[in-house]
């Protein structure tokens, strides 16, 4: 099977939307390719945070992803710094990366913008991303647009690393998933779900208390016309909870538009459909926070087969590149 990599940072809780749009799309594809999942601890680092707080939230987000359906048995899981591979391949990464390269990635200038502390980290993750990536001779990354220049600049630095030091690395292609849900916030229809949202009234917790859980789309804004119809451009209220109502029950947005005449059964429909997709994910997700020590354990399984490649990929960077060897 094609190996997949996916990388994914420990920072605030998911929500619906991480669900709908990309958790759901790793349960099903572990099932169709070799696929690495990494908690990205290193990577949170980046930015500031408080002793013990990115730990803590990688113990959790594991968990998440466990109660959503991710299986050891079938995939790999596993926390970034449990490989210490990850830095030392970075490290050789950066030496073969061009200051200019890193200087022109989006994302570093719109998260340092404004700000009175940017860290070296920040300026140099793509790099410790690449290693990500290359350590695991991936052939595809599933990603959205916006982070196809960091698959692109891992590209470009594995073939110049091959070139200067021998056919080291497989080239890893970026791979658009299948389309999940895209997922709106229920206060303000036209902006994405998102945990970094100012308020969280229009975000929906995968471990927020159910019954909020239906408030919240109890209260979700629509308009003031009261057709039902699947238009987001025209309605992005009512469209956003006609696509959350497909995605949690396979239906289709414009069909199920016909199904109702009025907001009020629209928005309790929705709710108890989501309500019902989240409690098996809240009940696992309540065992596993339980009992913290299985899901260390799982992540130790992860680690370890995680090494078993990361291990002989070093090696053969290490070998080409010409370091001294180990005695």
């Amino acid at each position: 099977m094609p190996r997949v990599f996916s990388g994914i940072q420990p920072t605030g809780s998911l929500h619906l939307g991480n669900l709908l749009g990309a958790v759901r799309n790793w349960t099903e594809g572990q099932h169709r390719a070799d696929s690495f999942f990494c908690i990205v601890d290193l990577h949170a680092l980046t930015v500031p945070k408080r002793p013990g707080e990115v730990g803590d939230a990688t113990l959790e987000l594991a968990q998440v992803l466990l109660a959503c359906g991710l299986d050891p048995e079938v995939c790999t899981l596993f926390v970034q710094s449990h490989v210490h591979q990850h830095g030392e391949l970075a490290w050789l990464l950066q030496c073969v990366t061009a200051m200019g390269e890193l200087r022109r990635m989006t994302q570093f200038k719109d998260k340092s913008e404004g700000k009175d502390f940017v860290s070296a980290g920040l300026f140099t993750y793509p790099a410790l991303q690449a290693a990500d990536i290359l350590l695991y001779d991936t052939d595809s990354v599933p990603v959205g647009e916006d982070q196809r220049q960091h698959i692109e600049l891992t590209r470009d630095v594995a073939e110049r690393f091959n070139h200067r030091y021998g056919d080291t690395f497989v080239l890893p292609t970026a791979t658009v998933p299948a389309a999940g849900a895209r997922v709106m916030d229920l206060q303000e229809p036209t902006n994405k779900m998102s945990k970094s949202a100012g308020s969280d009234t229009g975000t929906v917790g995968l471990t927020e208390d159910l019954a909020s859980v239906a408030k919240k789309f109890k209260r979700a804004v629509t308009d003031s016309d009261g057709e039902v119809r699947y238009d987001p451009a025209a309605k992005p209220g009512v469209s956003n909870l006609l696509s959350i109502l497909a995605a949690s029950t396979g239906g289709e947005p414009a069909e199920l538009a016909e199904e109702y005449s009025q907001y009020g059964p629209l928005k309790s429909d929705t709710a108890d459909a989501v309500v019902a997709l989240l409690e098996p994910v809240q009940e696992r997700f309540g065992e596993l926070r339980a009992d913290p020590a299985e899901t260390a354990r799982l992540l130790r399984v992860g680690a370890e087969k995680a090494r078993s490649v990361a291990v002989d990929v070093m090696a053969r960077a290490r070998a080409n590149i010409g370091l001294l060897p180990l005695t």
